[in-house]
């Protein structure tokens, strides 16, 4: 059963950041979002902290392709990377569409395009939980609208669908929250 530890919680303003997430899913060790940080120990020393490696990790899955999500995808060599229509690796592309992927043994991919076009969700399945990691949300106070949002009536059709099954979600720039009555649909 995977389990979910939070390497940097994201924010915006003047300077942004991603939240960066890993997941133990057994064979697999998945980083979600390695972004901009203010330093790669921000994201390195926390996995050091675990007692794992940069070259453990096996999978890194990219929300999108924003640079705040994506510039440190380097710092794991052996990855596969994921996004919403292929893996790479070296220099193999895989095409393949995300809806339904399994990453790993409860962790899969759902193509929730709305922030941009190439948007994913990543789905944990961590005990009870059901574990959402989304730029649907920047963060736990969203606004309705996000300002940068390509497609307005999808981000709102996809927070939806995360809505009906998330019991925790971990947006694209803040802490993880539980959704409740006023969650930005």
């Amino acid at each position: 059963m995977p389990s979910f530890h939070l390497l940097n919680v994201g924010y915006g303003g003047d300077r942004v950041a991603s939240t960066i997430s890993l997941i133990d899913a057994g064979s697999a060790l998945i980083v979600i979002d390695p972004g901009m940080v203010s330093s790669t120990s921000v994201i390195l020393d926390p996995i050091t902290g675990l007692g794992r490696s940069p070259e453990e990790v096996t999978d890194v899955i990219l929300s999108h392709h924003h640079p705040d999500h994506t510039i440190n995808v380097a710092l794991f060599p052996d990855a596969n990377i994921h996004d919403h229509w292929a893996i790479y690796k070296n220099d193999v592309w895989t095409s393949r569409p995300a809806e339904g992927f399994e990453v790993a043994e409860g962790v899969e991919l759902w193509e929730t395009p709305g922030h941009t076009a190439q948007d994913v969700t990543t789905m944990v399945k961590d005990g009870g939980e059901t574990i959402a990691f989304s730029h649907l949300w920047w963060y736990r106070d969203a606004p309705f609208h996000d300002p940068l949002c390509t497609d307005p009536e999808g981000l709102h059709l996809h927070r939806e669908r995360v809505l009906e099954v998330a019991t925790l979600i971990v947006p694209g720039h803040g802490a993880p929250f539980v959704p409740d009555d006023s969650t930005s649909r």
